[in-house]
């Protein structure tokens, strides 16, 4: 099931340091940025293996999220780049609502392989 952990963060008159170190329940196999988005929606799909943690590290987006379970699309804000929204394999998601300025920054449990994604959403 899809959630937001809070990553931790060090804050002072400098500014903010985010870690992201011992908290994510996969080794870290892939990293992917996703910026410029226009009007359009990213993602709409699932995975066989992969589990993902998104963390939006700069601007904001919404991340709609169903499993198998049959509960409705949830919708989860990335607003702040100390939060970090875990995706299991089962989450089927989508990305809307990109600022001008965002940056969704998203890592993965497996290397990237077509075969891992199941693009149709549950009913």
């Amino acid at each position: 099931m899809a959630r937001i952990i809070d990553l931790k963060t060090f804050s002072d008159n400098r500014g903010n340091l985010t870690i992201i170190e011992k908290i994510l329940p996969f080794e870290i196999k892939r990293i992917f940025f996703i910026y410029g988005v226009d009007s359009s929606e990213r993602g709409g799909h699932r995975h066989k293996k992969t589990i993902q943690g998104a963390v939006c590290i700069q601007g904001s987006c919404q991340i709609w999220n169903s499993n198998s379970d049959g509960s409705p699309l949830e919708a989860f804000i990335l607003d702040n780049p100390s939060k970090c929204m875990l995706l299991e394999p089962q989450d089927w998601h989508k990305m809307t609502n990109f600022t001008s300025d965002a940056i969704l920054m998203v890592f993965a449990s497996e290397y990237f392989d077509s075969n891992d994604y199941i693009y149709e959403p549950y009913q």
